[in-house]
């Protein structure tokens, strides 16, 4: 515990905007994607990490976990701003909800999930690999960080799934009652990504077919967005791409694919 408490926070103070239920599409997600592995930890230990500088998302992250996947989970929300972490120690009233100082190197934690959402964003991609390494590291054996970013309601979302060895999936995620089109979440790209959305790379040509398949599917809009959705997402794997799951999980507004179809050239 010693050690624990003179380790220094890795990384930087980020803007730390945040609203609430900005997160309930990567949450969702995880419950429905990492639940077993929280279910078979002998800790059920989840790491917000980077929760901003109020507590809502670290708060509902603990309440739907401990709702749809185990009652004794414990999250942790970790910041690098002290100001930040004192101001949500009012937050930490349900059983299993604590807040501390740290950063990359999880305050000397070993969770099972680490959830840092909108906070590689405002790095250099240069660093991204590095920060993933120095979280993965940590992670308890099996353990997984979960890494994306959001628009500022949640509409628009993208993140990774990373594990020891690396990036394991992408996923895309829309509120389809207001997409527009798929080409807008280009917009909300993991850091490793977003500036490889151009011709010649893997993810500029998923939201190209993407955005293809959607537009094709135009004439099921009276239907609804989700049913559009869903023929779009099929449309899309019927040409080659190795979408992920089943339609249960598209339904949801929801695309993921391995990271090696997608993973800069």
């Amino acid at each position: 515990m010693a050690d624990r408490g003179r380790q220094r926070p890795v990384g930087v103070v980020t803007r730390g905007t945040t609203n609430p239920n900005r997160l309930r599409r990567v949450d969702n997600w995880i419950v429905g994607t990492c639940g077993d592995r929280l279910r078979a930890a002998a800790d059920p230990l989840v790491v917000d990490l980077g929760y901003g500088a109020t507590p809502v998302t670290a708060v509902e992250l603990r309440d739907r976990l401990a709702a749809r996947v185990r009652a004794d989970v414990r999250v942790v929300g970790l910041e690098i701003d002290p100001v930040r972490v004192a101001a949500a120690a009012p937050a930490a009233d349900p059983p299993g909800l604590t807040f501390a100082r740290g950063g990359f190197e999880l305050a000397g934690l070993r969770p099972t999930v680490v959830r840092a959402f909108n906070v590689l964003r405002q790095y250099d991609e240069s660093e991204v690999a590095d920060a993933w390494r120095t979280v993965t590291d940590r992670l308890a054996p099996g353990g997984v960080l979960v890494e994306g970013t959001c628009d500022e309601l949640g509409r628009l979302a993208g993140w990774l799934l990373v594990d020891a060895t690396g990036p394991r999936t992408l996923t895309l995620a829309a509120r389809l009652s207001t997409l527009e089109s798929p080409a807008r979440l280009a917009e909300r790209l993991p850091k490793a990504l977003i500036h490889h959305n151009v011709p010649g790379e893997r993810v500029h040509a998923l939201l190209h077919a993407l955005d293809d398949a959607w537009q094709a599917a135009a004439g099921l809009a009276p239907f609804g967005p989700r049913q559009r959705w869903l023929t779009a997402v099929g449309a899309l794997r019927s040409t080659g791409w190795p979408v992920l799951d089943r339609p249960h999980r598209w339904r949801h507004g929801e695309l993921t694919l391995p990271w090696s179809t997608v993973a800069p050239t």
